[in-house]
């Protein structure tokens, strides 16, 4: 399929980090770029922390991207197949990825197909101010996401 041929919510994207911490605030960053360009079927959400309430909004896509910084040692964005979580178990306030592909599947029986985009970070100190590490990270996981949707390999 080419960008073209999406239907809607084909691609859902969140970005999740807390804008108020620096580097931190790469997923939602790289949310809000997304949601500018524009492609038809792809939806793109911004948060502080993943929320069981995102259930609902996954069960309606057929694949999603999270998107969040990590302090792993990579100095590139790296797309990271996900499964969703074989226990379904989520708290009550923030939650991990896969538990929320198990909690969409156990709820509404469906989940779509899941990846975790990350983008490298260095800095989580209280602040608005990027490191060059994450600003070079947003680029290339938006870049990144520009590619998924035109090669369709989701």
């Amino acid at each position: 399929m080419k960008p073209g041929t999406l239907t809607e919510t084909t691609l859902l994207v969140i970005g999740y980090g807390n804008t108020l911490r620096s580097d931190d605030a790469a997923g939602p960053l790289v949310a809000g770029r997304v949601a500018t360009l524009g492609i038809p079927g792809l939806r793109a959400m911004a948060c502080q922390q993943l929320t069981p309430e995102l259930a609902a909004e996954l069960a309606e896509a057929v694949s999603v991207v999270f998107v969040d910084a990590t302090t792993d040692p990579l100095h590139e964005v790296e797309l990271v197949p996900l499964m969703p979580s074989e226990s379904g178990q989520v708290g009550s306030h923030a939650t991990d990825p896969r538990a929320l592909l198990a909690m969409a599947q156990e709820l509404y029986g469906t989940a779509p197909a899941g990846w975790l985009l990350k983008v490298p970070a260095e800095n989580f100190a209280h602040g608005e101010e990027l490191s060059a590490v994450t600003k070079r990270g947003i680029e290339a996981a938006v870049d990144e996401i520009q590619t998924l949707v035109a090669e369709w390999t989701f």
